[in-house]
């Protein structure tokens, strides 16, 4: 009479659990990856949001009028701390920059206190984004941020 066997060997289920392990640390490293572009596209929506009122401000003042937060405006959030807009430049090259900077804690570890920066060329009414984030979380949109030597 034959012996049916009924359940996995211990190797079978050893083998389950080593490719089950390989596969988890595959995908947490993809996930923390996926959430830090996520969490960093927020600086994006802010600046974004604030691009139409400073070039109307700067079309209808001049930069320093542009300097102003527009009224209203959202420039903190869940993972940015802040956005600082600076002028500068003397015309017809005037330039205005709007720095967003990441928080210090509660984001993920490649965007503490990492910045997105858009500069507005006011004499061909361009927009310009830069950013010092690694190059995994950085949008495509924006440029390295060249550190100085």
């Amino acid at each position: 009479m034959k012996l049916i066997q009924k359940g996995f060997t211990l190797i079978e289920l050893m083998i389950v659990v080593a490719i089950i392990g390989i596969l988890a640390a595959v995908a947490i490293r993809a996930y923390q990856d996926y959430t830090a572009k996520a969490q960093a596209s927020e600086a994006l929506t802010l600046l974004g949001g604030l691009k139409t009122p400073v070039a109307e401000a700067i079309s209808q003042g001049g930069v320093p009028d542009g300097c102003k937060k527009p009224d209203g405006a959202v420039v903190t959030g869940q993972y940015v701390a802040g956005i600082v807009p600076t002028a500068g430049g003397t015309a017809p090259n005037e330039t205005y920059t709007m720095v967003a900077t990441h928080r210090p804690t509660g984001v993920n570890a490649k965007l503490v206190n990492k910045t997105v920066t858009f500069n507005y060329d006011v004499g061909d009414g361009s927009w310009k984004c830069t950013s010092n984030l690694d190059d995994a979380v950085r949008p495509k949109t924006c440029e390295k941020t060249v550190a100085a030597p």
